[in-house]
This record gives structure tokens, C-alpha cells and sequence, in this order.
């Protein structure tokens, strides 16, 4: 297996970790519109522990597609630690990283805890844009929350 915590690209065959992807992302065809113009890494810790999907959005604008960590390795810093690593790979290349998701008391607090900050909300993507319901912590998700960080020098001190 790979080294400690390598964080690698992952050009080809990027369906073989469609499980981990679809934790993320329920609906297979929601993920085919950004799976192949996107930049895939996984994180290897003795397995693969996160995966994550990024785009270029223009405008300066890097935004995070899917972010999924494995099941049992949730709340192990796995998440928290690709976002350290796009900020600073994408730092100087792009002003802002933007991430979506649904309004959840789950993932919203999390990626504040990162350093995002609340941007604008999309109403009723999930109940518009998924062929069946989406929960999340029993929480049905119907609007989409935009979430952006600077990638700006102030923001990668945390280094």
C-alpha cells in the first residue's frame, strides 16, 4: 500500500472508486457531469481513506465536487486533511475554494470548522436535481449551500 497519508491524482479508471464517490454523491449521472472534467485525489493511509473531485469553475474559482471519507475512517481528520492539501496545492492558482451541500447540521459545521464561510444557497437542487429524496442525518436536503475559503497567503499559515 502507499505511504503514510499520501495524497495522490488519479487520472484513469476514476470509476473504480464509484463507492466511495457515491457516498458523497447519491445519483451515479450526477456524478458522470463532473467526474471527468474534474481533478480526482485519494488519500492512502494503508487503504484509501478519502477521496475528492475538484473543477475549475472560472473566475478564479476551484470548486470541490465530492469530498467522501470511508465509513470507518470518518471523524479521523481524513476530510480535514484533503482540504489542507487542495488549499495548498491550489493556493496562487485560484482566489477561492468553493464547496456545495446540502443544508445539513452534519456537513455544514464541518466545513466551517475548515475555514469556509457561507456564500449563497441554490433552492430546491436536491428536490430539482436527484431522482428520489436525499437525507442526511434524517435531515431531507432540498436547497444547496455554497460554502467558499479564500486561498489567499492569510489562509495558509496552518501549514
Amino acid at each position: 500500500m502507499g505511504e503514510l497519508k499520501e495524497i495522490r491524482e488519479i487520472k484513469e479508471n476514476k470509476k473504480q472508486y464509484l463507492d466511495l464517490l457515491l457516498l458523497a454523491d447519491e445519483q451515479e449521472n450526477m456524478i458522470d457531469r463532473y467526474l471527468e472534467r474534474g481533478t480526482m485525489y485519494v488519500l492512502d493511509d494503508d487503504g484509501i481513506k478519502a477521496e475528492c473531485v475538484v473543477t475549475d469553475e472560472g473566475g478564479g474559482i476551484l470548486e470541490i465536487k465530492n469530498l467522501a471519507v470511508a465509513p470507518d475512517s470518518q471523524r479521523c481528520g481524513y476530510g480535514r486533511r484533503m482540504i489542507r492539501f487542495l488549499a495548498d496545492a491550489y493556493s496562487g492558482c485560484f482566489d477561492t475554494l468553493q464547496v456545495g451541500t446540502g443544508d445539513s447540521p452534519l456537513t455544514i459545521p464541518f466545513y466551517e470548522s475548515c475555514g469556509f464561510k457561507k456564500s449563497h444557497v441554490v433552492k430546491g437542487f436536491f428536490t430539482e436535481h436527484y431522482d428520489h429524496p436525499i437525507y442526511e442525518g434524517g435531515h431531507q436536503l432540498t436547497d444547496m449551500v455554497y460554502l467558499r475559503m479564500s486561498l489567499t497567503t492569510e489562509n495558509n499559515l496552518e501549514k
